[in-house]
């Protein structure tokens, strides 16, 4: 028996054991599948299953005499609890974009070694940055081994949910009209195919639904579209018969989900295959000819369900009127029941999600819902635990990031609630990151500004103060689809072209700060771009298109922390503006307490 000490350490030594076997200087395990998830099925959790951390994002990298976790500053707190014990140190990234394990292995593999990762799991663009940057340190890439393979015999296997489809109303086109539009784009790029791996491309493009990973309603498929036709590889049984007619006759066809590489290896000589570097594998653009010409661009479907149409854009209205009105209906019970009831992390998390369930067309959460008290709110991706998790009791801040997903629609927003007395300090600190969400939220911008260019907006007022936070200020957002979407990006990243900003886009606002092992705050609404029509008839003026922000998210902000001395006048107006609007798009949705609730919490300030 092998007595190795603990259990992740034993995971390990069960890797280290496999690089001896393969002759491998070290192995590489992304947080990712076969389609570059975000949320991921539990087959390809190995990280997690090796390390113990359980972030979201995150990559593990393991040598014969070192194992390194490397995650943003959203995990830090939580991973080096995580890993405590386990054999794996954190190596602090500055985002989660960073590519410093990459660095780190260029560093630590000496030259005539070789490197192993899977790359059925490795994105192409993500693929090529590592082979370059290690043939330069002299160390060969191996992407033909999958470590988890052989270490991991309980290894789940394929999730097997049913398909189902996303129908009208809510589904405002057509499966053939976005057929039909993927096409013409395809043939601009001077292609003849297309390939698709993105579990939310497909879903949006075939106008289906599915409930293969956590949150997102999704499914595992990969498609192969051609000027007549389209081929969806979905694992058997998951699509019904009446489905499959359906689908059919829009020139559809099925095969199985394991196929896709065999069906990409027999295009025909003259094909042009379009596919996206960035969101397709390595392991599976192997598997292209080379006597088929590849272009390399973007999807057009990610571009195109980024821009919600006007008919979406008014069903997701609807879905967060029925969502503010499920959170006035918890809030008005959570603040009743202070001091009479015990309440933790976990109850707020239990009740609030009862009350989404209540509402109509409600499907399930967008995410895991983050309820962190005092100090868990530091950790901007803390989830509580029946192990772990605090009472709301005393004085402090509490911080409540959920979301739902509705067949009109996705939700996501963040507010911060005070418990008992509130420092001064904690005070300025919520006003200036409120100062930042209004900053952002007010802010007019020419059409196609490249979004990363409006992250300064949110942070100047806390840059004045000398403070700062470490994630992203906002993230697209899907319809009834992933709750963190591209391509748009308000964050510090490097922006591309693909990142413009355009009219129908759905966006979060979440300036955040964090003070480790004390408080955090972050305010998130969602937000729409539309004609910025107060500057002109549609936007439009002589120095090009504007637009502007219009917020979607319908839950009032609470005034009770704000320090009064840090708001200008136009920012009180635009909160009681704003305020106004969740009064009276929400009154006629509640009632009793709930409506109580909202009433005096909606309050001019």
């Amino acid at each position: 028996m092998d007595t190795r000490t603990s259990l992740y350490r034993l995971r390990i030594e069960r890797v280290r054991d496999a690089l001896k076997r393969h002759g491998l200087a070290a192995v590489l395990v992304p947080s990712s599948d076969p389609h570059l998830s975000e949320y991921l099925p539990e087959r390809w959790q190995g990280r997690q299953w090796l390390s113990g951390f359980t972030g979201s994002m995150g990559t593990l990298v393991v040598t014969p005499d070192k194992a390194a976790v490397f995650a943003d500053s959203r995990y830090w707190v939580q991973a080096a609890a995580e890993l405590a014990g386990t054999g794996c140190e954190l190596v602090k990234i500055p985002t989660g974009t960073s590519t410093a394990h990459v660095d780190w292995l260029a560093g630590h593999v000496s030259a005539g070694a070789a490197v192993a990762v899977d790359g059925s799991v490795l994105g192409v663009a993500a693929a090529q940055h590592l082979q370059a940057t290690l043939e330069r340190a002299g160390v060969t890439l191996r992407t033909d081994f999958d470590v988890l393979a052989e270490v991991w015999p309980e290894r789940p296997g394929l999730p097997i949910e049913a398909v189902y489809e996303h129908a009208a109303p809510h589904a405002t086109r057509t499966r053939a009209a976005k057929l039909a539009q993927l096409r013409e784009a395809v043939a601009r790029h001077g292609a003849t195919h297309h390939f698709i791996s993105t579990v939310d491309d497909i879903a949006w493009l075939f106008n289906l639904r599915g409930a293969d990973v956590s949150f997102n309603p999704v499914f595992l498929a990969h498609a192969l579209l051609d000027m007549h036709g389209a081929t969806l590889f979905v694992g058997p049984g998951k699509l019904g018969a009446e489905l499959q007619a359906v689908l059919a006759k829009d020139g559809v066809r099925l095969a199985p989900y394991e196929q896709a590489g065999a069906a990409l290896a027999a295009l025909p000589a003259a094909a042009v295959l379009l596919i996206d570097p960035k969101r397709v594998t390595f392991g599976l653009r192997a598997h292209v000819p080379a006597h088929v010409r590849v272009v390399e661009a973007i999807n057009p479907s990610t571009l195109f369900k980024s821009r919600k149409t006007g008919p979406e854009a008014a069903h997701v209205r609807d879905a967060m009127a029925q969502d503010g009105a499920a959170m006035c209906a918890f809030y008005a019970w959570f603040e009743a029941a202070q001091g009479r009831e015990r309440i933790t992390e976990l109850t707020i998390d239990d009740k609030l999600s009862a009350e989404r369930a209540k509402r109509p067309g409600f499907k399930g959460l967008s995410f895991n819902t983050i309820a962190a008290f005092n100090a868990n709110g530091a950790m901007p991706h803390y989830h509580a635990t029946a192990q772990s998790h605090a009472v709301i009791e005393g004085d402090g801040l509490l911080l409540i990031d959920s979301g739902g997903q509705y067949l009109g629609g996705t939700t996501d927003i963040t507010r911060v609630w005070p418990i008992g007395t509130v420092s001064a300090e904690q005070r300025r600190d919520y006003t200036l990151v409120l100062k930042g969400t209004l900053a952002l939220s007010r802010t007019r911008y020419p059409r196609g500004t490249l979004s990363p260019m409006l992250d300064a907006i949110a942070r100047a007022p806390l840059w004045a103060h000398g403070l700062d936070y470490g994630h992203g200020t906002g993230h697209g957002v899907g319809y009834f689809l992933n709750v963190h979407e591209g391509p748009q990006s308000i964050s510090k990243l490097v922006p591309d072209a693909h990142m413009a900003m355009e009219p129908g886009m759905i966006t979060s606002i979440e300036p955040g700060l964090y003070r480790p092992g004390r408080w955090g705050i972050r305010i998130e609404n969602l937000v729409l771009n539309v004609p910025a029509d107060a500057v002109a008839p549609g936007g439009a003026t002589e120095f090009g298109e504007f637009l502007e922000f219009e917020t979607l998210t319908l839950c009032p902000i609470d005034t009770r922390c704000i320090e009064r001395s840090l708001l200008r006048q136009d920012e009180i107006d635009w909160l009681n503006g704003y305020h106004a609007t969740v009064r009276e798009r929400l009154t006629s949705l509640v009632s009793g307490d709930a409506l109580a609730w909202l009433l005096r919490r909606t309050e001019p300030f």
